[in-house]
């Protein structure tokens, strides 16, 4: 016997997982005040100049990669097309921003996360592996970014 998850209840966990990591802890896996732009909202244009580490690439670069990847990961989807990405390009693009530019890039996120959200809204039912594992990598790989960048900011500010 075939057993299988309903359809609703794992979108609804998704959207959970994802309103956690970008908006609003709900207690799942982050501390109150820590989402992805929670932390943003604390962040100077200066700041997120700054090089993670002093070597790596910049708090605005981290950001820029994260909205570059729901982008990615969005068209796949739609188009079912998985063309070669030049993954390094933000990381060497982007460096000291402006405040207009630094608002820019949260923006942009901002409408990745909202295009991300309409995908799933419209996703009529979740046909594998391959789906699922990427809905469950999306917030892993956003997670992974936010904790660099909570990280940082540890140095930062301090």
């Amino acid at each position: 016997m075939l057993n299988q998850i309903n359809r609703e209840h794992f979108t609804q966990a998704l959207y959970m997982l994802l309103d956690e990591t970008f908006d609003q802890v709900h207690g799942i896996y982050l501390d109150k005040g820590t989402s992805f732009f929670e932390t943003l909202a604390t962040i100077s244009a200066a700041e997120a100049s700054i090089p993670v580490g002093g070597h790596c690439a910049t708090l605005a670069a981290q950001v820029k990669h994260t909205a570059f990847y729901l982008d990615v990961l969005e068209e796949n989807v739609r188009t079912q097309k998985f063309e070669p990405v030049d993954w390094g390009k933000i990381w060497r693009e982007v460096t000291a921003v402006s405040p207009q530019e630094w608002q820019t890039i949260q923006d942009e996120l901002r409408q990745s996360y909202n295009r991300i959200k309409q995908l799933i809204a419209n996703q009529a039912e979740w046909q594998n592996e391959r789906e699922i594992g990427g809905a469950m990598g999306m917030i892993v790989h956003t997670a992974y970014h936010l904790g660099e960048i909570r990280q940082a900011l540890c140095t930062i500010k301090s």
